[in-house]
């Protein structure tokens, strides 16, 4: 077992490391001698723990062993129960100025404290050295009324000498949007813990009618870190968001253990997870099910990107489910600062459109370098295309020019993107439709390094034919291997292909 994190009242563990997001085998848990009940998860929080407390977990492996891990809760120093301040939690009244108001009074150290009870609020803004903890069976839910959400300008320009302050954002541009649900610009050592639930409702606020006709003043996510240290996320539900669920920017040393994210298939652009330009960051033990990519990293849309020149770097995505979403991890395709470290390990990934997905395209410019990029030890059902990298999405109004789709070298310049070294590792993947891998680099600038070693991939019987990329010119195919066009280095080693018609591997 692994300690990943302690606070005053929770903590989360590693259970086995083995497995993928569950366990070969289920155990029963024991926290100091009593029996907390069966777990399949690789890993479990744990919470309605005392401070400044002793705890032993212990477990029988299945061959007989006894695991045990030693842990000491740390120190709080208030809890400031959110009725005090006047919230009623009655899913009527308007508790926005009573929970700003505990959390804005809370001193350092101390916990704000969300008992059960739904409480409806307005945006709320986060303070640096707090917890905020809705324990099980406490719903923070949004407020349907647009009017009430304050508005983060999306650039304002310094009085004298400095940088621009960019606050809202909008899929990587700084546009002016709707504060989220909860909201920290600047603040660090915060824990968000607990049980309980963030609901958007957005589908009673009508924030997912009519999206693309939506300018000026766009969607609200759930959480919206910007320029925050420091901060972990913990077994919380996200559900329902108007738009991304969960958006760090510019933020560093951030921790999400055990949430589960949910939004219907059909809801427009709920991303799961989406940081951008961040780093050091961990997403382990989360279950996302969403109506657009589970998890998109990012950093910034072409001015944002090349001015701040801040890469996504240093990524660790672990022990996760990603279920039914476009895409179960995405790299890009706002990728303009780059991407780099990133590491995607022990996974499980079902139904989804695409599993391991690369996004790229022409004039997303020379920081734009996706590097060191590993894929391992995933475990895929049902995901019609495993692998995809595509540096010709078509996304943005110029998506289908032909200087993005284009097929002829075109010159390199200031806006040609560079794909360096991928890496696809034990990913194990049953039920296949369209490709094993759709692998497009620039005819200018290929990808530098692809490897693809001991996986095994099947196919469903009588699969459709699909189109496996999101680029021009992509024919539908079924039951197909690896098709790659504009790989510098391919490399394919002990790698089986159940049900595939034609060759393993189409180089071009």
């Amino acid at each position: 077992m692994k300690l990943l994190f302690a606070g005053a009242r929770s903590a989360s563990v590693l259970l086995d490391k083995s497995g993928d997001y569950f366990m070969p085998a289920p155990v029963t848990l024991y926290l100091n001698g009593e029996p907390l009940g069966e777990e399949r998860r690789s890993m479990v929080s744990l919470f309605d723990l005392r401070p400044e407390t002793d705890y032993q977990l212990t477990f029988d492996k299945p061959d007989g062993e006894r695991a045990r891990l030693s842990f000491r809760t740390e120190a709080e120093s208030y809890t400031l129960d959110v009725r005090r301040f006047g919230a009623r939690g009655d899913g009527e009244a308007d508790d926005t100025p009573a929970l700003q108001a505990a959390i804005l009074s809370c001193p350092p150290g101390g916990r704000v404290l969300l008992e059960p009870g739904t409480y409806v609020s307005g945006p709320l803004f986060l303070k640096s050295h707090i917890t905020l903890e809705l324990r099980k069976g406490a719903t923070l839910a949004l407020c349907t009324d647009e009017s009430r959400f304050p508005v983060l300008p999306g650039v304002i320009f310094p009085t004298g000498e400095g940088p621009d302050l960019l606050l809202g954002t909008h899929e990587g541009n700084p546009l002016d949007a709707r504060a989220a649900a909860l909201t920290g610009v600047g603040v660090e050592d915060v824990r968000l813990v607990g049980e309980g639930v963030i609901d958007g409702r957005a589908q009673e606020a009508g924030w997912w009618i009519n999206t693309k006709e939506r300018y000026g003043i766009y969607r609200p996510s759930l959480l919206l870190l910007e320029r925050c240290r420091n901060v972990t996320v913990q077994g919380l539900t996200f559900r329902n968001s108007p738009f991304w669920n969960i958006h760090p920017m510019f933020s560093e040393d951030l921790s999400f253990l055990n949430i589960l994210v949910e939004a219907p298939a059909v809801s427009p652009n709920t991303d799961g997870f989406d940081p951008e330009s961040c780093r050091r960051v961990r997403l382990m033990g989360a279950l996302l099910s969403v109506g657009d990519d589970c998890i998109a990293l990012k950093s910034g849309k072409i001015w944002q990107g090349r001015t701040l020149k801040m890469p996504c770097e240093d990524i660790e995505i672990a022990y996760c489910a990603m279920l039914d979403g476009h895409g179960g991890v995405t790299v890009g395709s706002e990728m303009a600062g780059g991407i780099r470290r990133v590491r995607v390990h022990h996974c499980w990934m079902r139904g989804n459109d695409r599993g391991l997905r690369i996004k790229s395209r022409r004039g997303r410019g020379k920081q734009a370098v996706v590097d060191d990029i590993r894929f391992e030890d995933i475990r895929m059902e049902g995901v019609k295309m495993p692998l995809v990298v595509n540096c010709m999405y078509f996304c943005d109004p110029d998506g289908h020019a032909p200087f993005v789709q284009s097929r002829e070298p075109q010159p390199v310049d200031e806006g040609t993107p560079t794909i360096g070294s991928i890496i696809f590792r034990r990913v194990r993947a049953s039920g296949c439709q369209a490709c094993v891998g759709y692998l497009l680099g620039l005819p200018e600038r290929p990808v530098d390094s692809l490897l693809v070693r001991d996986c095994a991939f099947s196919f469903e019987e009588n699969a459709p034919a699909l189109v496996p990329a999101m680029s021009d010119g992509v024919p539908a195919v079924h039951n197909r291997g690896i098709l790659a066009y504009f790989i510098r280095e391919l490399t394919v080693e002990n790698v089986t292909m159940d049900g595939i018609e034609g060759p393993q591997v189409v180089q071009e």
